[in-house]
């Protein structure tokens, strides 16, 4: 701030300086044009009066310092000049100061050469036989005189340069004094400027709102750290770029690390390269969950952004111990596999029973009921092994299976197409509804091929085709064999601004709220005796829940008892 009072005054003083010495030459050479022009004119009176008593002998011999002196007829024809030949000189009669003199007896004009750099002044007088007298004068511009005192213009800025900077110093020192010496701990108890009350009233106050804040923040930090220091789960605070910001004992006896871990990048405290996967969704702000190895158990990462004002500004990264959980589940796959293998068994000879009966090898009478009850239960059983096949390999990850940028609108336009007759025979409407368009199954057109026809705008994502139409069909197919007789399944696909949201409602049974947290497990059945009598599997759900992971999807579920359920599933942007 001193320095910044200290140029200004010193810009001031000079600006002023210069603008007086400007305004003074100005003023001066004003000043000395006209008493220039004056003396021209006592000059010119003297000659006139020289030339009225001697005539033309007042010219012999006259040699004016200064001056140049002209004697002209009445009709313009120079008769005399003191620097050039009349004789050889143009007529004079246009001349401004000669017209004038001719007219009234006097007359004045001056005339300025950009060549010579310099102003003339002229001053003519008429004479009783008609002729003039005139005398002119060389005046040096305003620039010229400029240029002639520049030394000593010189000499006068560089004395006032001095004593402004010398002022300024002095005047920038005293005004900034008052302002350095003020003690913001107790702002009020300070003498100074008037002017800067009502800014030591508001700095009083502030100081007095951030303690308040200050002493709330130490308290919620000591409840969080109350909470969290006794948790079994680890949590890390991180900003956007990884660096820890605050981490629980539980986090860090996992990481093998103490507090001073804090201001570290996360992956120099732990290189585990899975770990550095999940740290990708800081960046996208998307929540990401991940199982890893640490300490010899299985724990379950999950990232979640902190938003402040709609921008992602850290997040947090919560470690929960899902040993048990991954080791029931590896049993529980490991029990799904050997079933699938232990039915093929029992399919094939269903099958061969069935082609006994075919070849009439069983009583005419039960031939009918052997060959519905044998073929029933085969094709359930085909489709459990089916399910529990596809399941088990969606536990693996499915990592042999092509990715590839997929319509999922056309996709779901299909799968409800091929589901329409299952519809009719059940006496539900089902409709597809995209961007732009709300078209009923029964209301779709068929292409030259028979295949459906679409209306709507696509909706792209990146996934596996298989998988994605798996979870289209066993959701819509749910829809309808869950419903009741005349109600509707609703399938809607649209575009989102982050993602494609894919939803499937219907106005069936409805679940109840015990039942919903458990609805996409393996084998659990909502109503036993109505899922063996459509056909179900019980792995329905599941395999949507296991494929909608695989895709970094979101589903959620809503539901009323006796009024219906919606299923929504929403992908993220395809890349």
């Amino acid at each position: 701030m001193t320095k910044r009072i200290f140029r200004s005054i010193c810009l001031v003083a000079i600006a002023v300086f210069l603008a007086s010495v400007a305004l003074f030459l100005c003023v001066l050479y004003d000043y000395f044009g006209n008493v220039q022009q004056n003396q021209l004119k006592t000059q010119t009176e003297l000659a006139a009066q020289g030339v009225e008593s001697v005539g033309a002998d007042y010219f012999e011999g006259l040699s004016p310092k200064g001056y140049r002196v002209s004697w002209i007829s009445a009709d313009g024809e120079v008769l005399y000049d003191s620097e050039a030949d009349s004789s050889e000189m143009e007529n004079h009669l246009a001349r401004e100061e000669i017209g004038e003199a001719l007219e009234s007896g006097y007359g004045e004009s001056s005339r300025y050469s950009a060549t010579l750099m310099e102003r003339t002044l002229y001053s003519a007088k008429r004479l009783s036989d008609g002729t003039v007298v005139r005398l002119s004068v060389a005046q040096h511009t305003l620039l010229t005189l400029l240029l002639g005192m520049t030394q000593p213009i010189l000499i006068i800025i560089v004395i006032a340069i001095g004593i402004s900077f010398w002022l300024a110093h002095r005047l920038s020192k005293n005004i900034t004094a008052p302002l350095n010496q003020i003690n913001l701990d107790d702002p009020l108890n300070n003498e100074g400027y008037d002017e800067l009350s009502p800014l030591l009233r508001r700095i009083d106050a502030q100081q007095h709102q951030i303690r308040k804040q200050e002493k709330e923040l130490r308290q919620k930090q000591e409840e969080f750290e109350a909470v969290t220091e006794n948790m079994a789960e680890g949590i890390l605070l991180l900003n956007t770029k990884g660096v820890i910001l605050g981490i629980n004992r539980a986090a860090s006896t996992l990481f093998g690390t103490g507090r001073n871990s804090i201001g570290k990048y996360i992956l120099s405290v732990n290189r585990n390269i899975e770990l550095s996967e999940l740290l990708s969704g800081i960046e996208s702000g998307a929540r990401t969950e991940k199982i890893i190895d640490l300490n010899g158990g299985k724990y379950q990462l999950a990232l979640n952004p902190v938003r402040e004002s709609g921008n992602v500004s850290g997040a947090v990264l919560l470690l929960l111990d899902v040993t048990e959980k991954e080791q029931a589940e590896q049993l529980r796959r490991e029990f799904t596999a050997n079933v699938s293998h232990e039915l093929k068994t029992p399919l094939h000879t269903i099958a061969g029973c069935a082609e006994l009966l075919e070849n009439g090898m069983v009583r005419p009478e039960d031939t009918a009921r052997f060959y519905s009850q044998i073929r029933g239960e085969a094709g359930r059983m085909i489709a459990l092994v089916e399910d529990i096949i596809r399941l088990s390999h969606l536990d693996e990850g499915a990592e042999d299976m092509k990715r590839e940028r997929v319509d999922l609108y056309a996709l779901a336009a299909g799968t409800v197409a091929s589901l329409s007759r299952e519809a009719e025979s059940a006496g539900v409407s089902v409709s597809i509804e995209g961007e732009n368009t709300d078209v009923s199954v029964s209301d779709r057109g068929e292409n030259a091929d028979g295949s459906a026809s679409m209306e709507g705008e696509s909706a792209v994502v990146y996934g596996i085709p298989q998988l994605l139409e798996s979870i289209v069909y066993n959701l819509t197919d749910n829809a309808i064999k869950y419903n009741r007789q005349g109600g509707t399944v609703k399938v809607s696909v649209k575009r989102l601004s982050d993602g494609v949201c894919l939803s499937v409602a219907d106005t069936g049974i409805g679940i109840s709220p015990e039942h919903r947290e458990r609805i996409f497990e393996r084998f659990y059945r909502v109503d036993k005796s109505r899922s063996k009598e459509l056909g179900g599997t019980g792995l329905g759900l599941s395999i949507v829940k296991h494929a909608t992971r695989l895709h970094n999807a979101k589903i959620e579920l809503q539901s009323a008892e006796g009024e219906g359920t919606t299923i929504t599933v929403v992908f993220p942007v395809a890349k």
